[in-house]
């Protein structure tokens, strides 16, 4: 609960400016746009003209109420493409105004290579058009918050400004269908019964908002940097995990050049995820003389994770210790479950993105509230 309050805190602080950007008033004409998808084309209004109906939703990657809607809005496509019903949806976001604490709940941010990536992964079967990087059409339509839907009708003229419907989860039954409900009015040349409701997600990242972004990044530098001496029983309880916590141990060297340079791919991990029933830990595989040094390379990198040196010159030891299956080659990483099951071990440097799904996608962790 807490975890989902401070997300819920992050967000509303974030919309501090949403009102420069007014949303789009029932009765007004469909902005034009050029924007591209994520199949390389380029998009317009001219691009859907065929189309009886004309829905508009702004999304993201990074959002979890987005994440959550994903399913649904692809339904709401194939149901309604048949009878007319273009859907396209539209980031809003600016990738640079995400900081990482708000990217609890995904794997991915919201850059145009990430969403062709989503956009592939999560099987979307509608045109998904990227405005990060000049925010000029999202600035036009006004949306508040990601999933935020505008449909047009046949004159794209706005009818329906709102939410997707009633229940924020992948799965329940939603007992307000609004967005369904303002298509069928259009298609049986009805006026829509409900044009407005309001949305609930995360705030859209418009581009004044990557000074907090900068702000994060400054208080980084602020966070304690330590490394404490851990013996045989310390690692033994680190692997045993008696926690409610998944945890991610990386075995590194200062001497080990591709164990420094994924440190800050592990600390990003961290930083998204350590809000959450998550942890990352470092074991420096230094000799123990070479502690100082250790600690050194970890505050550079602005390392404030658990962080331990070995306490023994017996490498081998260790090896046999942390897992009698590692040959003994840095980097050495393991994700542990509660209870010390094992469930990811690689030698050699991690791939970031897998990482992070994994561990988003474990059910300690989670995409949605």
């Amino acid at each position: 609960m807490k975890t989902i309050l401070n997300f819920l805190v992050i967000s509303i602080l974030l919309s501090f400016k949403a009102d420069e950007h007014p949303t789009l008033a029932i009765g007004s004409a469909a902005p034009d746009f050029s924007l591209k998808g994520v199949d390389g084309k380029m998009y317009s209004l001219k691009s859907f003209a065929n189309a009886k109906i004309l829905m508009i939703v702004f999304t993201c990657n990074h959002c979890p109420t987005a994440q959550a809607y994903e399913t649904r809005l692809k339904k709401i496509t194939s149901d309604y493409k048949t009878k007319g019903v273009q859907v396209v949806a539209i980031s809003p976001n600016d990738a640079k105004s995400v900081r990482l604490d708000e990217m609890g709940y995904t794997d991915l941010g919201d850059t145009y290579q990430d969403m062709q990536n989503r956009a592939k992964i999560a099987g979307f079967n509608f045109p998904y058009l990227y405005d990060g990087d000049t925010e000029i059409t999202s600035i036009k339509y006004g949306p508040i918050a990601t999933p935020h839907v505008f449909i047009f009708d046949e004159k794209r003229i706005l009818r329906y400004n709102g939410r997707i419907d009633d229940v924020e989860k992948p799965t329940g039954t939603p007992t307000s269908l609004d967005t369904r409900n303002a298509l069928d009015n259009l298609l049986a040349k009805q006026k829509v019964a409900i044009e407005k409701t309001k949305v609930f997600g995360c705030s859209v990242k418009w581009a004044e908002k990557e000074e907090l972004t900068n702000k994060e990044k400054e208080s980084w530098v602020t966070e304690a940097v330590n490394i404490e001496s851990i013996n045989d029983e310390g690692i033994k309880q680190l692997l045993k995990n008696d926690t409610k916590k998944l945890r991610l141990i990386n075995v590194w060297a200062t001497w080990c050049g591709p164990c420094v340079a994924e440190i800050p791919d592990f600390l990003n991990i961290n930083r998204m995820y350590r809000n959450r029933d998550f942890e990352f830990v470092t074991i420096s595989a230094d000799k123990p003389d070479k502690k100082e040094k250790a600690l050194a390379t970890l505050k550079r990198l602005q390392a404030s994770s658990k962080n331990y040196i070995y306490n023994s010159d017996d490498i081998y030891k260790l090896i046999e210790l942390i897992d009698p299956k590692w040959q003994g080659a840095l980097p050495y990483t393991l994700l542990v479950e509660p209870n010390g099951k094992i469930v990811y071990q690689k030698q050699g440097a991690i791939n970031p993105l897998k990482m992070k799904t994994l561990i988003v996608e474990h059910p300690l962790i989670g995409r949605y509230f």
